[in-house]
C-alpha cells in the first residue's frame, strides 16, 4: 500500500503539493456555493484563485533550476572587447554614398561573429520555465482587482438593503417588485360615446 511502488505512495508522498491544491479549490468552491453570505463567497473565490496561482507556480518549479538570463558568458567572442580593442573602428572619415554602402556591408561580413549565439540544449537543460510565473503575476493583480470591486459591490447592498445575506437580499428584491403599483389599466380606456338615437 505505501509501498515504493504503491498508488498511495505515488499519490501522497510524490504528488502531495498537488493535493493540497486540490483541497483549496474544492474549500473555495464550496463556499462559492454553498455559503449565503456574500462576504464568505468572496472569500471562498479568493481561495480558489489562490489554490490555482499556487498550482501554476508550482508547475513551473525546477530543482537546481535557474533564471533564463543570457550573460555576456554565453558571448565566447567578447564582442564589446573587441570594440575596444580596434578603435580606429570607431573613427569616423568623410564618406560619401558609395563609400558608406561599402563599409557598411564588409563591416555586417567581417563582423558576423559578434551576433550572440544561440544556445545548445545543454546549455538550456538548467533554466526554469519563466511563462507560469509571469502569467500568475497577472492573475494576482486580476484577482485582487475583482476582490476590490466585489468588496464595493457588497458596501452598496449592504447599504441598499441593511444585509449581506444572499436570502435576504434576494427577498428584499421580491418584495420592491412586488411593493412597486401596477397602474389599473381598465381606467385609462377611452369611453365609448353613445351612440345618438335616430
Amino acid at each position: 500500500m505505501f509501498g515504493e511502488d504503491g498508488l498511495l505512495n505515488e499519490l501522497l508522498v510524490e504528488r502531495f503539493n498537488y493535493c493540497v491544491y486540490v483541497v483549496l479549490l474544492l474549500i473555495g468552491l464550496y463556499a462559492m456555493i454553498a455559503k449565503n453570505n456574500l462576504i464568505k463567497k468572496l472569500i471562498g473565490m479568493s481561495i480558489f484563485q489562490t489554490a490555482i496561482i499556487l498550482f501554476y507556480v508550482s508547475i513551473g518549479v525546477k530543482e537546481g533550476g535557474t533564471i533564463p538570463i543570457y550573460t555576456a558568458e554565453h558571448d565566447p567572442h567578447g564582442h564589446h572587447a573587441q570594440h575596444e580593442a580596434h578603435p580606429e573602428e570607431a573613427n569616423v572619415t568623410e564618406a560619401t554614398d558609395e563609400n558608406t554602402t561599402a563599409s557598411a556591408t564588409s563591416h555586417e561580413e567581417d563582423h558576423g561573429h559578434h551576433a550572440p549565439r544561440s544556445l545548445t540544449d545543454e546549455e538550456t537543460l538548467g533554466y526554469a520555465n519563466p511563462i507560469p510565473h509571469v502569467l500568475m503575476l497577472t492573475a494576482i493583480v486580476v484577482g485582487v482587482a475583482t476582490l476590490g470591486v466585489a468588496l464595493a459591490l457588497v458596501q452598496r447592498i449592504y447599504r441598499a438593503y441593511g444585509t449581506i445575506e444572499e436570502d435576504e437580499v434576494l427577498a428584499a428584491i421580491q418584495a420592491e417588485a412586488l411593493a412597486v403599483e401596477i397602474p389599473d389599466l381598465s381606467e385609462t380606456k377611452p369611453k365609448r360615446a353613445k351612440a345618438k338615437p335616430r
